[in-house]
């Protein structure tokens, strides 16, 4: 049997009708105080896509750099691309992401992969054998 996605004792269609407000009470103090402050113009802009997207009608990819967005609860469903610092990665928004911030399921940065050692690597690496 599938468990059903709860968010603080909230069913995702409850807090999809909330009020902001009352959404913004069940939030960490964090994520409280960040959206309390206000939203800037970039987050505004991706609320506006994400608000045309969910009636369709917005049909392109919703990119953005605003890492610190808050997941909202009508954003479970959408794929938004994220950039790392290097390129846009797609996100797909599941109920379990409210309340996180975008640039979590994002890594900015890789794995370290050095060149293996030999011919003119560097003058250290003529003593390695290179069998």
């Amino acid at each position: 049997m599938v468990r059903e996605f709860r968010y603080r004792g909230y069913t995702l269609d409850q807090l999809r009708n909330m009020s902001l407000e009352t959404f913004l009470s069940l939030l960490p103090s964090r994520q409280r105080r960040s959206l309390n402050k206000g939203i800037s113009e970039g987050k505004r802009k991706l609320l506006e896509k994400i608000r045309k997207a969910c009636n369709g009608q917005f049909k392109g990819k919703i990119e953005t750099h605003e890492r610190d967005m808050i997941i909202l609860p009508y954003m479970v469903g959408l794929t938004i691309f994220v950039h790392n610092g290097k390129e846009f990665v797609p996100v797909e928004i599941k109920p379990e992401m409210i309340g996180h911030y975008l640039g979590e399921y994002v890594i900015t940065n890789k794995k370290v992969v050095h060149g293996t050692p030999g011919i003119g690597a560097s003058r250290s690496s003529l003593y390695v054998p290179l069998k």
